[in-house]
């Protein structure tokens, strides 16, 4: 799927997650939404100091945004793996290009202990991958679920979000995508071909079952601090400026806002069941 097929197909549901929040937040943060604090009466705008930087920076983002969505259908495709890498290798050299800050001071002020946690989380789930384990659950959904896709899809829904919420979801929705090739494998859905990485003849039935495990990983893994990458690197910007968020103010914050948005995106994986059906 191109990221162009994504934003058709999918990014509607992901924008109805938003939306489901807005009701929500005036309630869960009842305490600090109607907060008002008043600016003072000589505050002004300060000048953009930088602004031939400013400038190349925004050209930058404008790059990346362009190749996101065309890349891949270049003569020559550039995947968004790729695009990210050249977004960043060209901020780095407009930083060094304009003297803005010194590589090295920005390597500095990276947050290393934050990346080697993730580095860590990724490995374990690595390791978890290569013990066989997947491949055996691979042949009991085919016992437990035998054809029903969408049951396949709900349960994914549930159960990777779980598993996201209390690991890194990036390496989670990886090792997840091995068990559903798996899955579709053995049932005999698609060729045996499908569990290559070349394979991309996939049914357009079967893109539900995909699209609930993207929303899981990515909703799930905002119920806790550590389930997303996101979330780690929010808190150890809060720690750096002496405020501590600890895993229990996350999740009882996380937990339901995350519940409303899976619910609604269930509701999205059964109406692209419903329209995408043979």
């Amino acid at each position: 799927m191109s990221f162009g097929e994504y934003l058709q197909k999918v990014s509607l549901g992901g924008l109805l997650s938003v939306l489901v929040l807005i009701p929500i937040l005036p309630w869960m943060l009842k305490d600090i939404w109607r907060v008002r604090r008043s600016l003072p009466d000589n505050l002004s705008v300060p000048p953009i100091e930088r602004p031939s930087f400013c400038l190349l920076a925004l050209l930058v983002l404008v790059l990346m945004i362009v190749l996101f969505l065309v890349g891949e259908t270049l003569p020559v495709p550039v995947v968004p793996p790729s695009v990210a890498i050249i977004g960043a290798s060209l901020a780095l050299l407009v930083v060094y290009g304009l003297k803005v800050e010194s590589v090295d001071r920005v390597l500095t002020d990276l947050d290393w202990k934050t990346l080697l946690f993730l580095t860590c989380m990724y490995l374990m789930v690595e390791a978890f991958t290569r013990t066989g384990i997947l491949q055996g659950l691979s042949i009991y959904m085919t016992e437990w679920f035998s054809t029903d896709l969408l049951l396949v899809a709900m349960v994914m829904l549930a159960g990777v979000s779980v598993s996201s919420s209390m690991l890194a979801n990036i390496p989670v929705v990886a090792a997840m995508l091995l068990l559903v090739k798996g899955y579709l494998v053995a049932a005999e859905l698609v060729p045996e071909l499908a569990l290559g990485k070349a394979f991309t003849d996939w049914p357009t039935s079967m893109l539900p079952v995909f699209v609930a495990m993207m929303f899981s990983g990515t909703l799930g893994g905002n119920e806790t601090l550590i389930g997303a990458s996101a979330n780690v690197v929010g808190a150890g910007i809060c720690a750096a400026h002496g405020k501590r968020v600890t895993f229990v103010t996350f999740a009882r914050y996380g937990v339901p806002l995350a519940i409303c948005q899976l619910a609604v995106s269930a509701l999205y994986v059964l109406f692209l069941f419903r329209t995408l059906a043979p």
